[in-house]
């Protein structure tokens, strides 16, 4: 099976079950200050799953992009990856089907097992699957989830298979019988999206890659860890909202999301042990073996063959962070916001994903500008599904030989300036000791003044100071000596406190950590969004119809908006901007929207991004005066958006920009409060 066939059986199987086919988002988040991308399927989908109106209704289906930086360090492994596209499905308080049954915990699980083991479907083996439930949290006052142990038990029973629950942490020894396992909440158990709002149990499912190695023996954690079991989908039951105190309270309209890992899943159908071996990735690492002129080669053996021999784990490691790390740039430069590296949010994930395809590159022997023969590779795999890459190639591959070139002369600069540090970075003994604990003649400051001095990463500061610590003995003589955690926590501690402004960058914005929507569903949040609508209008009748949004963040206590220009704004236009602005806030405008077509939105006027090939249903918010028969005459802005927003301009307050600045390459910033 293809991953183009996966995709689509996926997306027939829920439009069969009543689901509405909606688009993939765009990587980049709108008014989420907590999430520099789109993490998961449901990412986008937060202000409905919390309430608001869907325009395609309450079931939905998808395969969306999505960025996951968290685990960026365990890329090159059989299963990290950086972008992924998720399949999910969505019941957003769907009370009833077609067929007469409520939509919940049933309905998913039973919809999951009849898609993964049908032949009609995946038709994959039900003797190689493993689920995980919830099993409860005494503290948080939630009980196990027994409803789903149940209908799993039913739905393995129907097919002549034993289920029973392993007991937590418990090794499985062979036991064929043991099914399900039941894990805590910090396993299965999801949200909420902030500090309130709607959560609930999951339960996981995972696909034996190596039958062959006879029943599973270990606990579930070390299966998993062993890359033995992979985790091809999760259900999500949203049954509980999470309230200011604490407390989890039933919702009277339960949600259902689910995510399926589209690249984990496509390797297990075609009986491989890894999310790399696939015809995602196939070319990206053949192009790769031709650049560096070294085999790629895998340390398990796959059940069928395999198009690659190789030279070891070192290089197939290198091989896979340089494939991932490419392909997740490719798509984040072509997505229609623009997106460019720099050195802030955003903009420095993307530089570090290069940066670190760059380096790995050298490991292998690229000494040439290659990254953009990589893309090319991702455009060609992707371009039917994602138009956006197609449509954006040049701009893709000038951005990411820029940014090469760029590197390049900072990593000759930096490795040049780190090995003359490399005195003050040699494991020291304390005072006439011979033995005893190791000191250090460096700090984190050390590493800042690399950074500012000569742009060279943190990270590759610390990945060079492990290479250099490997070269020493410890006291024995014999083992070598290893950067320790503790050491590695405060090199970054003492780096992020020098770069004071920049904090975030390294840790939790390379994390992309999510928590959704907006900064919360606040009123002031809710303003200052509403606020961000008649800024944009005002920018387009300034500045030109040229000018679109390329990002905000919105937050309770003020309005950061990043839009499309090139020059500084003067004075005067600013000052324009807030009259204007602020004209609108005293006029007291209702604001209001409607559901149409996305033809028609777009052939409206309405402001958004239109790179999805699946056009449906959308919200066009309006704000205006709609009191005379002429209503489109008198309408100030008008926006594709999914909300929420204030009901009328007079609740805003006075609009103030506090700053207009550069945020990228022809990208402007301004920041905003309302009084």
């Amino acid at each position: 099976m293809t991953a183009n066939e996966l995709r689509q059986l996926y997306l027939d199987f829920f439009k069969s079950k009543g689901h509405a086919i909606i688009p993939s988002a765009s990587l980049i988040p709108e008014n989420d200050p907590t999430a520099l991308f789109t993490t998961a399927g449901m990412h986008p989908l937060v202000p409905y799953l919390m309430g608001e109106k869907h325009p395609a209704g309450q079931r939905l289906v998808n395969c969306q992009k999505c960025i996951r930086t968290s685990d960026i360090d365990e890329v090159g492994d059989n299963r990290h990856l950086t972008f992924f596209e998720m399949l999910g499905n969505w019941s957003l308080g769907d009370p009833s089907t077609t067929f007469g049954a409520s939509y919940f915990k049933k309905e998913a699980i039973e919809w999951s097992w009849k898609f993964l083991f049908d032949k009609k479907w995946l038709g994959m083996d039900p003797q190689r699957l493993y689920v995980t439930v919830f099993m409860g949290d005494k503290e948080l006052g939630l009980a196990s989830d027994e409803k789903s142990i149940k209908i799993w038990q039913e739905c393995f029973k129907k097919n002549g298979i034993t289920a029973e629950v392993c007991p937590y942490n418990t090794s499985i020894g062979g036991n064929r019988n043991y099914r399900i396992f039941p894990l805590p909440a910090k396993d299965n158990f999801w949200g909420p999206a902030g500090a309130t709002g709607p959560c609930g149990p999951c339960t996981e499912m995972f696909y034996d890659v190596s039958p062959e190695k006879g029943a599973l023996r270990k606990t579930f954690d070390e299966e998993m860890n062993a890359f033995r079991v992979m985790e091809v989908w999760n259900d999500v039951f949203m049954e509980f909202n999470k309230n200011s105190a604490g407390q989890y309270e039933k919702l009277s309209a339960q949600n259902v999301d689910t995510g399926m890992g589209l690249e984990r899943t496509i390797s297990v159908l075609n009986g491989k042990q890894d999310a790399f071996e696939n015809e995602l990735f196939y070319p990206l690492i053949q192009k790769i073996e031709e650049l560096s002129g070294k085999k790629y080669g895998i340390k398990i053996t796959s059940p069928q063959p395999s198009p690659f021999e190789g030279e070891g784990e070192d290089v197939t490691r290198a091989m896979r962070v340089i494939a991932d790390h490419i392909k997740a740039a490719t798509f984040i430069l072509g997505d229609e916001k623009g997106l460019t590296p720099s050195n802030v949010g955003a903009g420095y994930v993307l530089r570090r994903l290069i940066r670190r395809a760059v380096r790995y590159g050298k490991q292998l022997g690229i000494n040439e500008i290659f990254t953009f023969k990589v893309a090319e590779e991702v455009i060609k795999i992707y371009q039917d599904i994602y138009a956006e890459l197609r449509k954006n190639k040049e701009f893709i591959v000038n951005q990411l030989v820029k940014e090469e070139e760029k590197f390049l002369e900072t990593l000759e600069k930096g490795l040049k300036e780190f090995e003359k540090m490399k005195p003050k970075f040699t494991p020291l003994r304390p005072p006439f000791k011979k033995s005893g604990p190791i000191e250090y003649g460096w700090s984190g400051d050390d590493l800042f003044n690399l950074y500012s001095t000569y742009g060279f990463p943190i990270e590759l500061s610390i990945e060079e100071m492990k290479k250099l610590y490997e070269t020493f003995k410890d006291e024995t003589g014999i083992g070598i000596v290893k950067l320790s955690k503790d050491d590695e926590e405060r090199i970054l501690h003492q780096f992020h406190e020098a770069l004071q402004e920049h904090q975030e960058l390294s840790r939790t914005a390379s994390a992309g950590m999510f928590k959704g929507g907006l900064a919360d569903a606040s009123e002031e949040t809710i303003k200052y969004h509403t606020a961000a609508h008649l800024m944009l209008a005002a920018l387009r009748k300034v500045l030109g119809e040229r000018v679109v949004q390329k990002g905000s963040n919105i937050t309770p206590e003020r309005l950061r908006f990043d839009f499309s220009h090139s020059e500084k704004m003067t004075a005067e236009q600013i000052k324009e901007v807030e009259n204007i602005v602020n004209e609108q806030i005293q006029k007291d405008l209702p604001v209001v929207y409607e559901e149409m077509m996305l033809d028609e939105a777009k052939a409206a006027g309405a402001m958004g991004v239109f790179e999805s090939k699946y056009g449906e249903k959308v919200k066009v918010y309006m704000i205006g005066d709609f009191s005379t028969s002429s209503k489109d005459n008198n309408i100030f802005s008008r926006e594709i958006c999914g909300g929420p927003h204030a009901q009328r301009t007079g609740m805003l307050g006075r609009f103030k920009i506090t700053k207009e600045e550069s945020s990228s390459a022809g990208v402007r910033r301004i920041k905003a409060t309302l009084d």
